[in-house]
């Protein structure tokens, strides 16, 4: 079930009759935490209406490690109720949307000296084991070092003493908050992309009753109101704090992280890997559509969380990390064909390093009523809802309100994902493969799109018997093409940096393609969006700078200075 009202076709009139209705629910934000929030609460039967200025899954929700995992590292901070959470988790997510959510084994190598000893990895994978509640066929096992390099060759030998072996869950963060924000619009939520809460609306009593909308897209400003407004902005939640003035008790710590993407042809890893660094951080190594991605760094960040960048520093960092676990892996800097840097909007706790502040949620009530979500992992973000519409519920009944009952998403399919459960998902791609194949489309296009787009496949292959007329005259091939008619059409795509990064992760992943592809799409965009000639200036340079951050890593005090010159953009955008 796709949703009608999630098309950048005819956005502008529907952003416009916004105001027409009061909510029962106004959610701020709109990365993983802010979608998961919108289908709770619209599937126990509350209006709700979520705002994010950026495009979906801008911020932290597209520039995570890329994996819906249980935290192994967190038992060694003896946080063993969020290992258990968000390990149980794992499963119901993959469960809702195997298309977007895989399996993935995990090799820990053990070496003299390192972080994990063979004992303690032994007993620690056990324990996960137990906590997340592993099925069988995915519990861990211990193996030798013969074992251990058979698996990935390219390890460091020397000290090794053998490795752990477990599952992870790989996912792409910026389609799995997409297929959650589409699920709540076909069950009826209203949301909007580039629709900034400039200001907070209050009665005579103090008391929080709506926001004011800028449509960042053309300037179209609407008052809404509703029962209860939740911030779920990530790393802005201060920021409106600060609009409520409750900035007060605890705050945000933003750290920043940064992965970078190398051709398997430089760096040919069979085996992902979760490994020591030389300053006894983990780092993991991922094999991914023929390129492997290496990340996270850990450092403080102060800088405007807009688009963090990518410095040489961090750049150094990971190809020392690589070149420590993997010697034989000769990279230079003229390896790296992308990256990218999030930042992670953890909890302040004063006196520990990035790496040892919780990844622990927390929820705090202002006394206008405003509802804060902060920190928290990808991997949790069901559960966070769950909680938070429980105390929306639990308000609006206490103002006199509609009683609602408990949520219902634990074992509800998001879009894309009706298919079934993971045990019918290979079926399933296969015989959609057959469907595409008799249809005309390329078999191997077919089953991509099975795998990406899930039970919405359905509509792909519509849109390529529909618009074969205009791939001839857009220069686009039906592999580009039908994507981009997709995005448009059902995933309220309006700037060819949502389509590149958020909804094809190709400007990470496969830098080449969105440069062959990059001036054909912006034309065919610029057609039926009807740009302005302001508005494909702008976007074509978003794009060269998304394209130029990716790929030029800058100094550290660049870094700052861009910091300071977005700072400014921004501020004359809200004016």
């Amino acid at each position: 079930m796709l949703p009608q009202s999630f098309s950048s076709l005819d956005r502008k009139r529907r952003f416009e009759g916004i105001a027409e209705s009061t909510y029962e629910l106004i959610v701020i934000g709109g990365g993983i935490t802010g979608a998961g929030i919108a289908l709770d609460a619209v599937t126990r039967g509350m209006s709700v209406l979520l705002v994010e200025m950026q495009d979906f899954a801008a911020g932290t929700s597209s520039r995570s490690t890329k994996l819906v995992h249980g935290g192994l590292r967190y038992l060694k901070q003896l946080e063993v109720g969020m290992v258990a959470e968000v390990g149980k988790e794992r499963a119901v997510v993959y469960e809702n949307g195997p298309h977007v959510t895989t399996p993935e084994w995990m090799l820990l190598p053990i070496h003299q000296g390192g972080t994990f000893g063979k004992f303690s990895t032994s007993v620690g994978l056990m324990v996960y084991d137990f906590l997340a509640g592993v099925k069988r066929g995915e519990r861990r096992s211990m193996l030798s070092v013969s074992e251990t390099l058979k698996r990935e060759p390219l390890l460091k030998q020397e000290g090794l003493k053998g490795g752990g072996y477990y599952v992870e869950y790989r996912t792409d963060d910026a389609r799995l908050t997409l297929e959650v924000m589409k699920e709540a619009a076909a069950r009826g939520a209203v949301l909007f992309n580039y629709a900034k809460a400039e200001s907070l609306n209050y009665d005579t009593n103090g008391r929080i009753t709506g926001i004011t909308v800028r449509d960042m897209l053309d300037g179209e400003v609407r008052t809404v109101t509703g029962t209860k407004i939740v911030n779920a902005a990530g790393p802005w939640v201060d920021q409106v704090r600060e609009m409520d003035k409750s900035k007060k008790g605890k705050m945000l710590q933003l750290t920043k992280g940064v992965h970078l993407v190398i051709d398997q042809s430089k760096f040919p890893l069979r085996q992902a890997v979760y490994f020591d660094t030389p300053d006894g951080r983990m780092v993991f190594a991922i094999p991914r559509d023929g390129k492997t991605y290496v990340g996270t760094t850990d450092t403080v960040y102060k800088a405007n969380p807009v688009r963090p960048l990518i410095t040489v520093e961090d750049r150094d960092y990971i190809l020392k990390a690589i070149h420590y676990m993997f010697p034989d892996v000769k990279l230079s800097a003229a390896d790296v064909e992308s990256g990218w840097a999030g930042v992670r909007p953890l909890i302040l706790e004063e006196g520990k390093s990035p790496s040892e502040i919780s990844r622990k949620d927390e929820i705090w009530e202002s006394p206008s009523g405003l509802i804060t979500i902060a920190g928290g992992k990808l991997t949790g973000y069901r559960k966070m809802a769950d909680t938070v519409v429980d105390l929306v519920a639990k308000r609006i009944q206490e103002q006199g309100g509609q009683t609602f009952g408990p949520g219902i998403t634990k074992n509800l399919p998001i879009s894309g994902g009706h298919i079934g459960g993971s045990r019918q998902f290979p079926e399933f791609v296969r015989k959609q493969a057959d469907i595409g194949a008799a249809q005309g489309i390329d078999r191997k296009l077919a089953e991509q799109w099975a795998q990406m787009y899930g039970s919405n496949v359905t509509e792909l292959f519509r849109l390529a018997s529909a618009g074969s007329d205009q791939a001839e005259a857009s220069a686009l091939p039906v592999s580009v093409l039908v994507p981009l008619m997709y995005a448009i059409q059902y995933e309220l795509a309006s700037k060819p940096t949502d389509f590149f990064i958020r909804r094809t992760g190709s400007l990470l992943f496969n830098i080449q393609w969105t440069r062959k592809w990059k001036e054909p799409v912006m034309d065919y965009m610029a057609s039926v969006l009807a740009w302005s000639e302001q508005q494909r200036t702008e976007y074509a340079r978003e794009l060269d700078e998304e394209l130029a951050s990716a790929t030029q890593p800058i100094a550290q005090e660049q870094s700052e200075a861009v910091s300071l010159s977005q700072d400014s953009t921004q501020e004359k955008l809200s004016s």
